[in-house]
């Protein structure tokens, strides 16, 4: 996990190594405290009672300034003690200056890298997001992908920054303080040994159950948070059918299961504290009853005990600071777990070695078969054979679910075949680049999709280089222009997000619009007219014929009146191609259209035509 951690510092690698070393630095400072104070107590305590067991010491003598070793047994004078204190005591200040800031600089430089790190991270997730197939996202769903592109990064930046300081320090500190504690007195170093070991397993014990209450606690995460898009997305249908008590009472359930998710594992983590606190006191008293007889037996000195009790604390908040550090890191271990399922997913759909480019624009569809699953035993499409000339118009007709999106996606790669081949000027999709591929294919999917800025920041998606006169012509031949010059900043009007200033009939022609800018040769409009009346529709489809009279285009549609005058037109029913022929060769030999055909007029008739959107 850890090694996962550090891969997201590229580029701060400088800050967190000097975070490092500077922790250290701060470490062994504080350490040495308590050995100085020590020094101090002991002198004190020989200079009132000689007749205790001395120890060598060294100090400097500020009068003569030149450094002096007292020899074990000698008295001490109160000018020996004067020295002594004033040489150790400065000494103190001067290591707690300098731990203070070595630790200062450690925290701005993690903090740099920190968000270096969510940075990186959340760049690397974006790119590797607009790699995936349609597939991939179906695979981790929207709101699971918004969530680990926030809370889990979030988490996982946590964790980081937790690792180059807290991670470094609590075992350096332990290390440290040991080593000390078993120079300054063996005989009570000990304590440590069993203190130690049980601190570590109730650690492991905690951290092994906690983890996979928090993995549930985040699956529910994305669970609320799908919640909340859905019903931000479909607000209007909320209000619509007055159903905002049950989308209120719908997200209260979900953040109760959040809240009894995470109170399940809060309860194994507060067991902590006292836990380790009973160990951590336990280890101080047997210090103090081993240590204080040892003083009355004349065995060690009192500035020695005032030394092994602080190094006691700090071993043993050095141990709680690791097992706070392991359950942080358990909760963690779940987010960046999820964070590198998506970095470590290889794309359903990858680029072609072929460097051509689309061409002419013929596609061929090959004894191809299309599963979402994957499935043999579940098609959506079979045994789909189909060629589409250069220059052609072919209209697409069929019931719902019947495969006409799915088919057409196709095209340009958001899906690939599960059997067979799609050929693009003879040459297979999957030999393409994808940018090369997909350049030469516009599309306008069923579902319109505009961005937050201008009408004309949203044109410009198709070429951004394009000159007000094409996007002048591209409106009028999408029905377009008109309306938008109504409105009094024209091409400049703010769309607002998901383009809610404009209605589902304007929004569709912008998107036909920002789709001729692109110049393609091959169009495809996935039932992209629905939302406008038939008079407007074809005018839309007059217009593409005159923009763009050597492009391939393919129309997916409902009305039969908006494929009536393709060259072809291909009939699906339950993912295969019923029949192929002109809107007359149809009508004469294929029953389903002449079904839909027959049902369509008797409901304009009786309707007495329809309303632009």
């Amino acid at each position: 996990m850890i090694k996962k951690l550090l891969k997201g510092a590229k580029g701060y690698e400088k800050q967190s190594v000097l975070t490092v070393i500077l922790v250290l630095l701060e470490t062994a400072l504080e350490v040495v405290l308590p050995l100085l104070m020590s020094t101090i107590l002991n002198t004190m305590q020989l200079y009132s009672q000689p007749e205790v067991l001395a120890e060598r010491l060294i100090y400097l003598d500020w009068s003569a300034f030149k450094i002096v070793t007292l020899d074990s047994g000698l008295d001490i004078t109160s000018s020996i003690l004067t020295n002594t204190v004033i040489t150790y005591g400065v000494l103190m200040i001067v290591c707690a200056v300098l731990s203070l800031t070595f630790g200062t600089l450690a925290g701005k430089l993690a903090a740099s890298a920190g968000a270096g790190f969510s940075k990186n991270m959340r760049a690397a997730l974006f790119a590797k997001i607009q790699d995936f197939s349609f597939a991939n996202v179906d695979k981790f769903s929207t709101a699971s992908l918004v969530t680990r592109s926030t809370t889990d990064v979030n988490n996982a930046q946590q964790s980081f920054m937790m690792i180059i300081r807290t991670v470094i320090r609590a075992p350096a500190m332990l290390v440290f303080s040991a080593i000390m504690a078993f120079i300054k007195s063996p005989d009570l170093a000990w304590i440590f040994l069993v203190a130690v070991p049980l601190l570590g397993l109730v650690m492991g014990l905690l951290a092994t159950k906690v983890h996979p209450l928090f993995k549930q606690m985040l699956k529910k995460y994305d669970k609320m948070n799908a919640n909340v898009q859905e019903d931000l997305v479909a607000i209007r249908v909320v209000k619509a059918f007055v159903r905002e008590d049950y989308e209120e009472e719908r997200y209260r359930e979900q953040t109760e299961a959040v809240r009894q998710s995470q109170l399940k594992a809060e309860k194994l983590m507060v067991l902590m504290n006292p836990l380790v606190s009973v160990i951590m006191y336990g280890a101080i008293i047997a210090l103090l009853v081993i240590g204080g007889a040892d003083i009355a037996r004349g065995k060690i000195q009192a500035g020695t005990l005032s030394a092994m009790m602080s190094y006691c604390t700090q071993i043993l908040m050095s141990v709680m600071m690791i097992c706070f550090i392991a359950v942080q890191l358990v909760m963690s271990r779940a987010s960046i777990d999820r964070l590198y399922e998506v970095l470590e997913t290889t794309p359903d759909i990858v680029d072609g070695n072929s460097d051509k480019t689309v061409g002419s624009g013929s596609i061929e569809f090959k004894n191809v078969d299309f599963s979402y699953s994957n499935n043999e035993e579940n098609l959506t499409l079979e045994k789909i054979n189909l060629e589409i000339k250069a220059g052609e118009t072919v209209g697409i007709v069929g019931g719902t679910g019947d495969g006409k999106s799915s088919l057409v996606q196709l095209i340009p790669r958001f899906y690939d075949v599960l059997n067979g081949e799609v050929l693009v000027d003879g040459t297979d999709v999957r030999e393409y680049s994808l940018y090369n591929l997909r350049e030469g294919v516009s599309m306008v999917l069923q579902k319109n999709v505009l961005f937050s800025g201008t009408i004309r920041e949203n044109l410009l998606w198709g070429d951004k280089n394009a000159t007000q006169e094409e996007i002048e012509n591209a409106c009028k031949a999408a029905c377009a222009h008109d309306f938008i010059t109504s409105f009094p900043d024209g091409y400049d009007t703010d769309l607002g997000q998901g383009g809610v200033n404009v209605s589902g009939g304007q929004k569709q022609r912008l998107c036909i619009a920002r789709a001729l800018l692109k110049k393609p040769k091959i169009m495809i409009l996935d039932d992209s007219t629905s939302a406008v009346d038939t008079a407007t529709d074809a005018k839309i489809r007059q217009g593409l014929k005159d923009i763009a009279k050597d492009m391939t285009t393919i129309i997916i549609a409902q009305r039969i009146s908006s494929v009536e005058g393709c060259d072809k037109i291909v009939v699906l029913d339950d993912g295969k191609i019923n029949a192929v022929g002109t809107h007359k060769q149809l009508l004469k030999n294929c029953s389903i259209y002449q079904e839909v055909y027959n049902s369509q007029q008797k409901a304009a008739a009786e309707q007495g035509g329809e309303v632009d959107a």
